[in-house]
């Protein structure tokens, strides 16, 4: 049941939300803007490459995270007033989405380590088993705190809302597990970044092979360090302290900025994993001195260039 009022009384809970969806347009238009930029990079080397898996997963993430911006902003502004049910069912979809995007780019540096590890069966079967574990753990926590989410549209002073309670939020454990996997993946990496460099100092080569675990550790580190602040920030938010008053000014500043956060990790940090990697190998076949003597990973799967030679 729509919720309509005119009391004087609302007035800073529409001001706060008037400055929450400034965060949101912001965002979500940097998003589009960094698209933009991107794309003429990303006919090159994701369009007109072989398709693959990775070629899917970039797909996927980069898209999803532009319609997921924008699913935002649709929530924020309220451009289409929304029935309470409907707005739940948008609510729903933002939230599912938040996690399978998480969820895919798990799959990406699953792929990323596997490569990097040159295949090693011991090293799949520790991958699998640990983020099939909480990918069904996160699952279970997700489906179990929906059960406590309503979500109700109400007109302030002939503003659009959609306000959404959650009596018993669990969305911490979520954050917890998912920022355990990303510190298990990066320690990983890191390990064989540091073995890898060892050898090559010691073979005094580093040339191309070492060049590709920089770009790899380069695009790691930036995803990571975003997660990380995306973690502390969601931890934050729905802690006792900020849960009491979750509509207060700070309050939807400080949400305004972690929305930020999450959506150009989504759309933009994301696809980056993927598009870096595959700038790298463009280079190297355009370069006449990279000769061929480079590893194969799952990200280069045969990048094809205008030039003779071919990765």
């Amino acid at each position: 049941m729509t919720i309509i009022s005119n009391d004087p009384s609302w007035w800073p809970l529409i001001n706060s939300h008037i400055i929450f969806s400034y965060f949101i347009v912001a965002a979500s238009i940097g998003v589009m803007y960094d698209w933009v930029l991107a794309f003429g990079q990303e006919v090159e080397l994701i369009w007109r490459q072989r398709w693959s898996l990775m070629t899917v997963l970039y797909l996927t993430v980069r898209y999803i995270g532009i319609i997921y911006a924008g699913m935002n902003i649709q929530m924020a502004v309220q451009i289409i007033p929304l029935q309470d049910s409907v707005s739940l069912i948008m609510y729903f979809a933002l939230y599912w989405t938040t996690w399978v995007l998480i969820s895919i780019f798990g799959v990406i540096m699953f792929a990323r380590l596997y490569a990097m590890y040159q295949r090693s069966r011991k090293v799949l079967v520790l991958l699998v088993a640990v983020f099939a574990a909480i990918i069904i753990a996160n699952t279970v926590m997700l489906t179990i705190n929906m059960k406590y989410i309503s979500a109700e549209q109400v007109v302030l002073s002939g503003t659009y809302q959609c306000v959404v309670d959650n009596t018993r939020p669990l969305n911490t454990i979520p954050w917890i597990l998912a920022a355990l996997w990303e510190t298990f993946a990066l320690c990983l990496a890191v390990r064989i970044a540091l073995k890898h460099f060892r050898e090559l100092r010691q073979q005094s080569a580093g040339g191309i092979i070492g060049d590709c675990f920089t770009v790899l550790m380069t695009t790691h580190i930036s995803y990571f360090a975003s997660f990380v602040v995306i973690v502390c920030f969601s931890l934050a938010y729905f802690s006792p302290t900020m849960s009491n008053d979750p509509y207060s000014p700070a309050v939807l500043i400080y949400f305004g900025f972690l929305q930020i956060f999450i959506i150009v990790q989504s759309a933009v940090l994301g696809p980056r994993l993927i598009l870096g990697v595959r700038e790298y190998y463009a280079k190297l076949v355009i370069d006449p001195d990279a000769g061929h003597s480079m590893i194969s990973t799952v990200f280069q799967e045969r990048v094809h260039v205008s030039t003779t030679n071919s990765v």
